[in-house]
């Protein structure tokens, strides 16, 4: 079964438990330190509950002298017990010292020895957990958001998501660097291993399941590419792409991304604006950072607008979105609202900490 991994590298045929380390769960980390202290505590209280059982049935055990152990004896006793020395100088004669010895200083002991030998059984842990998380999580997963690509471009994506309040662990990151996934599983972020060209690796991130897709790609044909995989994998998701160049957006377009944005004419535009009226770019800034300021938003149509003029609205109406087409807010088609209609307008946005 390994050697069929290695060959076809088909993650689709691998059990979720191989799937350690192309997927990783979030974790809330640990510091060094704090395990190390945690796992000496551990250990001082193991060898103080064998101090205390040997020390208050000390009469049961026999010490070479012939003079009775004494608490020192008794630590004596219990660290080399726990450490699986055993010298033998003091031994258990009564029946209740070794019943004790049976029923409770050997649990110690084993406890003592998987304190000790800790990191290789944490990191064995670690791996159990992470393949009961990934099979847990494949099974649930749904509604969630692919982000492919963790560039400059994908970050911005993931950060406008957070802000707007989206859960950490329904956004899936995918990317072949591993700085990359690093950065994305810091912020609680669900992360894969693995090119987004490839059908498997879309696969694994639950594509066939999820609300969106983003297409973060660094390279205009690798964006097409990936755009092409994740439509066949996903006929109804929403699909947003970014390019660099505008004469690719009709092949995005062509491979079924429903939204493509171009980076660089885009930040042109801004470009030049601020040569003009730097604070339209300012405003821009605003309106597109959705965790502060003002942002841009959409929502059901209320009942007791329907029928009336968006213009006329007590929020500020920038379009209205029916039949899944956007129309301005001035266009004579939405003149007058109607049921199941959606508003994109300028909202508030209160900062966390604020009423």
């Amino acid at each position: 079964m390994r050697q069929r991994w290695r060959t076809s590298d088909r993650l689709t045929e691998r059990p979720d438990h191989a799937l350690v380390g192309v997927i990783r769960m979030p974790e809330s980390g640990v510091g060094p330190v704090r395990s190390i202290i945690r796992r000496v505590v551990g250990a001082l209280l193991a060898l103080t509950a064998a101090i205390l059982i040997v020390y208050s049935d000390r009469d049961g055990y026999r010490d070479v002298n012939g003079d009775g152990l004494s608490l020192l004896d008794c630590v004596y006793y219990a660290t080399v017990s726990l450490s699986t020395t055993g010298y033998g100088d003091i031994t258990p004669v009564s029946s209740s010292a070794r019943l004790v010895n049976v029923l409770v200083i050997t649990p110690l002991r084993v406890l003592f020895l998987i304190v000790l030998v800790g990191t290789t059984l944490e990191v064995l842990t670690e791996r159990s957990r992470q393949a009961l998380k990934i099979q847990k999580w494949r099974r649930k997963v749904r509604d969630h958001v692919v982000v492919i690509g963790f560039g400059t471009k994908g970050r911005s994506a993931v950060s406008a998501l957070l802000g707007d309040g989206a859960d950490p662990s329904r956004i899936v990151v995918v990317d072949t660097d591993k700085t990359a996934l690093d950065a994305a599983s810091s912020l609680g972020l669900v992360t894969v291993s693995g090119s987004g060209t490839r059908s498997d690796v879309l696969r694994v991130a639950g594509v066939s399941d999820a609300r969106s897709v983003v297409v973060a790609a660094n390279r205009d044909d690798t964006a097409v590419l990936v755009t092409l995989t994740a439509r066949e994998l996903a006929p109804k998701a929403q699909i947003v792409a970014a390019v660099r160049e505008a004469e690719n957006v009709h092949l995005l377009r062509q491979s079924g991304a429903d939204s493509v944005v171009v980076s660089s004419e885009t930040a042109g535009r801004l470009l030049g604006m601020a040569t003009s009226t730097p604070s339209l770019v300012e405003m821009f800034e605003d309106l597109l950072t959705p965790d502060a300021g003002l942002a841009i938003g959409e929502r059901e149509i209320e009942h007791g607008e329907v029928g009336g003029s968006p213009r006329h609205l007590s929020d500020i109406v920038l379009g209205v979105v029916r039949d899944g087409r956007l129309y301005r807010v001035d266009a004579p088609e939405v003149d007058a609202l109607d049921p199941g209609d959606k508003l994109l307008y300028v909202r508030k946005v209160t900062p966390a900490g604020e009423s």
